[in-house]
């Protein structure tokens, strides 16, 4: 085993203090320092017994500055292995002994063998029983961060080995240092697979360390990269448009695939995959797929390259049967629903439009999603059919006889139906009669007498209605209904009972600008002017008096009627002074002031009831 510092340097000095005192004093003889060594006895010189000359001592500290390392603690240093046993390392790294390492430190090396130079790191200088402990462990540990720090710095590749997974990436071995490798910087395609990287030693390159926290972080894919620029520049050097290329399916997105063009990516479109409509691209391609595909267009510097797939096939237009013309039946499932209408596949890649109009012979439009739903198998009529532009139009009304042709027959002026309401204008309601058959009738036809200012105060939407058919229009397939006119007009019984002239009484309603309102009955709602609200004693008729008025005008066409209060009193008297006129014309005598005041006073108070 490794000696102690003092037995290593010196041993016991065989001769006597005297003999080397006189070496000592004889200037002229030449020391050997090595032999001095072994010949001093420290023993003395400590008790003072021997002194030494200056000149020997300078000699001494040079010969152990050549022949022994001195160390600080936690310095590296290089060591050799000098004896090996079942479960230590004796290392020899010049010092005043050996140093002891377990085996257990060198298991990444199961090849080591005496004479393998090692880096170490002093641990403990001097246990308590005088050994020298390192330590290769902490060694690797400090010069694996000098090289990792200088692999960040140069860019210098590193082997890693790969030890396991983790969340988010890979735990890889750099130089004895645990690194992170995300799942991103694997490949430059997205793995799916992380196992099959587990236990494998692979180039990394050094992109991030936090020095605080002790994190490395490596990536795979920066190597990768560097090596598809190359290809990238050259495959870019050489792109054409029309070029057909083969390339691997990288990724998979709902708007289209990403395709490796063998170091340059394009993407296909999702409606550049299938002539067909499709709902997502993996109907039609699968990762990792190898693929023909044709360029069609690249930016300046052709970083976005756009490829097409279906552009290789035939269109299907082309293949469509030339005897197909306007007016035969075709049958088709339905692809896209739209508000204006459905698109529908008559063959693959060929679809025709089939809008909301052409779905119903009903005048009334809905959406059409009111008729068909995707996936359905519909029946069709070809309305139109363009081979150049590529578009059919078509139609399943067409499908069922014109239900205008006899509409004369059924639905004559003045026949009276029963109809479904099926929407408001502010101008009306739209009544449907039958499937194609719809009707209008105008606010000013729903009632009588109501003022109704929209349709909904009136009817709901679905309410069953009676109706008879005003006006016809067969060329522009419009009919005109009415639903007052299924009932009686009670404004012709009015014209008789509130005849001009004719005398109710009621209560004043309301006052009203320019005069007040009374009710008659639910129907009749009359008019006093205010000049007409004055009474005999010259105030006025407020809310809620009870009197007499006097109808003076009648508008059965407007519904209007005007009454008059005044009106009865002014006739009386009027009526009383041509009597006393004609009594006096009667009796040949002139009347006089007197005459008229005393008929008029007769009035008075007969309407007062004293006489």
């Amino acid at each position: 085993m490794a000696e102690n510092t003092e037995n290593k340097v010196t041993e016991e000095v065989t001769e006597n203090t005297q003999e080397v005192v006189q070496e000592q004093a004889a200037p002229e003889t030449t020391v050997n320092p090595e032999q001095f060594l072994a010949d001093f006895d420290w023993d003395k010189y400590e008790e003072g017994i021997e002194k030494v000359d200056e000149e020997q001592l300078v000699e001494f500290e040079k010969m152990v500055a050549e022949n022994f390392v001195d160390t600080a603690d936690e310095e590296v240093v290089e060591g050799e292995v000098v004896y090996l046993t079942d479960r230590e390392a004796i290392i020899d790294i010049n010092s005043k002994s050996e140093g002891v390492i377990s085996l257990n430190e060198f298991r990444y090396n199961p090849d080591l063998k005496v004479g393998d130079k090692v880096e170490v790191l002093i641990d403990i200088r001097e246990d308590k029983t005088g050994q020298l402990v390192l330590s290769h462990r902490k060694a690797r540990t400090i010069k694996a961060w000098d090289r990792v720090n200088a692999a960040h710095e140069t860019g210098e590749i590193v082997n890693g080995f790969v030890k396991c997974r983790t969340k988010g990436g890979m735990i890889v071995d750099v130089f004895g240092i645990e690194a992170f490798l995300p799942g991103s910087q694997i490949d430059v395609k997205p793995i799916r697979d992380y196992d099959i990287y587990v236990n494998k030693t692979m180039e990394f390159k050094v992109v991030k360390i936090n020095h605080e926290f002790k994190n490395v972080v490596v990536s795979h894919k920066a190597l990768i990269e560097a090596d598809i620029e190359l290809q990238k520049k050259e495959i870019i050097g050489q792109l054409e448009k029309g070029q057909v290329l083969e390339g691997v399916v990288k990724n998979i997105t709902s708007y289209g695939v990403f395709i490796d063009l063998g170091g340059v990516d394009g993407l296909i479109h999702i409606t550049d995959l299938s002539w067909s409509r499709i709902n997502h691209p993996n109907e039609i391609v699968e990762l990792d797929q190898k693929l023909n595909v044709v360029i069609l267009d690249f930016d300046d510097n052709k970083s976005r390259i756009q490829l097409g797939l279906k552009q290789l096939q035939k269109h299907p237009w082309e293949a469509l049967s030339e005897e197909l013309k306007v007016g035969d039946k075709v049958k088709g499932k339905v692809v896209v629903i739209a508000d204006y209408g459905a698109f529908i596949e008559v063959s693959e890649g060929v679809e025709g439009l089939i809008h909301v109009s052409e779905m119903s012979w009903s005048t009334h439009l809905r959406s059409a999603q009111d008729f068909v739903k995707v996936g359905d198998e519909v029946e069709a009529v070809i309305l139109t059919l363009d081979r150049e532009e590529r578009k059919m139009s078509l139609g399943i009304k067409q499908l069922t006889p014109d239900p205008w042709t006899d509409i004369t027959t059924k639905y004559p002026v003045g026949s009276r139906h029963t109809g479904i309401v099926r929407n408001f204008t502010n101008f009306g309601v739209f009544v449907e009669l039958e499937e194609g058959i719809d009707g209008l009738i105008y606010i000013s036809d729903l009632s009588w007498t109501k003022k109704i200012k929209h349709p909904s105060e009136f009817v709901a939407v679905e309410d069953k209605l009676e109706v008879e058919v005003l006006e016809l229009d067969v060329e522009g397939r419009k009919l005109s209904l009415g639903h007052k006119q299924t009932k009686e007009n009670p404004w012709d019984k009015y014209e008789t009972e509130f005849a001009i002239g004719s005398t109710h009484n009621a209560a004043i309603a309301d006052i009203v600008d320019k005069g007040a309102t009374i009710n008659f009955n639910e129907d009749i709602v009359a008019f006093v002017p205010s000049r007409h609200l004055e009474k005999e004693d010259g105030g006025k008729l407020g809310k809620g008096e009870v009197a007499d008025f006097r109808i003076i005008e009648f508008n059965k066409e407007f519904k209007r009627v005007v009454a008059s209060h005044t009106a009865v009193f002014k006739e009386e008297e009027q009526r009383i002074v041509k009597a006393a006129q004609k009594k006096a014309q009667q009796s040949e005598a002139k009347p006089t002031l007197g005459d008229a005041n005393d008929a008029l006073q007769a009035l008075k108070d007969k309407m007062e009831g004293k006489a």
